[in-house]
């Protein structure tokens, strides 16, 4: 390509930290170094870009980070940015450092601090990486494919000893407000019922009802994967437990799932969103987000994207009833 339209960028990390964030930042340093662009890191996410929490970023400070977990940058979520004097502060350091471009890896919320940057002039790229995949922008987010499995490795765990007790599990799973990460897991292990915020139950017919149909058809275990947000899971177990007469536990997998080495699937696209982010730079555009439309990368106005509203896969909760025995139909 003809010489890029920046020289020095920098790249941080922020909010809650998914697998794969190590191997987009090392597709941003590589790919940047490739076109003769200096790179930056800044730890500590937005925290490091107010108290210039800088170093510089070269091909060997990336080398072997693609297959661990966690970000190497650090991250954490900053208040003092979202006040007028800490953008301010953000904003000079980014001036002080002669960045000329920033790569923003996060979920809504670090897109919502790198808009307010754009909004100073600092040209912004920002690549969406959440366990959770509630980013409407995307169908994909980095770190979602090895959350589903670190959590289905959990449950199908659970399962032996719940068998072995003819017992009834409750399993939490993360998500926040969305239950894209519960309802994948539950197909997966086949879970007896999923409880998401985006569908309302009665719980009743389709939570205690479940159980007593699955019962009746010859299970001696039963799994309820509950995702955040729907409602307090040992609430949810003790009411279980006094319509059914079973044995009930509550399992909470907490931040086990933003842990691990990342699978192929997030290697892959945070590698090529790392990429695609710091070609938008070299080319000299910016305020954008990068997303996967399917199996494609593409980017779009980061405005555009923070806009936006996404729905759980209404296919997949179809499928999850039509495997659950006892549900509605």
């Amino acid at each position: 390509m003809e010489k890029a339209a920046v020289k020095r960028i920098g790249v941080l990390t922020s909010g809650g930290d998914a697998p794969g964030m190590n191997a987009a930042i090392r597709a941003v340093v590589r790919t940047a170094r490739a076109l003769d662009i200096e790179c930056v890191g800044i730890r500590r996410g937005y925290n490091g870009l107010i108290g210039s929490d800088f170093f510089p970023l070269d091909n060997n400070d990336v080398k072997g980070i693609t297959s661990r977990g966690g970000t190497m940058l650090f991250t954490a979520r900053s208040t003092e940015f979202m006040t007028d004097e800490g953008l301010k502060r953000a904003a000079d350091s980014c001036r002080y450092m002669g960045l000329e471009g920033l790569i923003t890896i996060g979920g809504d919320g670090t897109f919502k601090g790198a808009l307010r940057l754009a909004e100073t002039g600092v040209k912004v790229v920002g690549i969406p990486c959440t366990i959770d995949n509630d980013i409407a922008c995307t169908t994909y987010t980095i770190g979602f494919d090895t959350a589903c499995n670190t959590a289905v490795d959990a449950v199908d765990k659970l399962g032996d000893t719940m068998q072995s007790h003819e017992r009834c599990s409750v399993v939490e799973v993360m998500g926040r407000g969305a239950g894209h990460l519960a309802l994948n897991v539950g197909i997966a292990t086949g879970a007896t019922i999923t409880l998401i915020p985006e569908v309302d139950v009665d719980f009743e017919r389709d939570v205690i009802g479940c159980i007593r149909a699955a019962r009746l058809a010859g299970r001696t275990h039963f799994t309820v994967i509950v995702a955040e947000g729907v409602g307090e899971p040992h609430a949810i177990a003790d009411r279980i437990a006094a319509s059914t007469g079973i044995e009930t536990r509550v399992t909470e997998l907490g931040h086990i799932q933003r842990g691990g080495a990342p699978l192929v699937r997030d290697r892959v696209v945070a590698s090529r969103m790392g990429f695609r982010a710091m070609m938008i730079l070299a080319e000299g555009r910016g305020n954008r987000v990068v997303v996967m439309t399917g199996d494609e990368c593409a980017d779009i106005d980061i405005t555009e994207a923070l806009s936006m509203k996404k729905d759980i896969d209404r296919v997949a909760h179809r499928l999850m009833s039509a495997l659950t025995i006892g549900f509605p139909k």
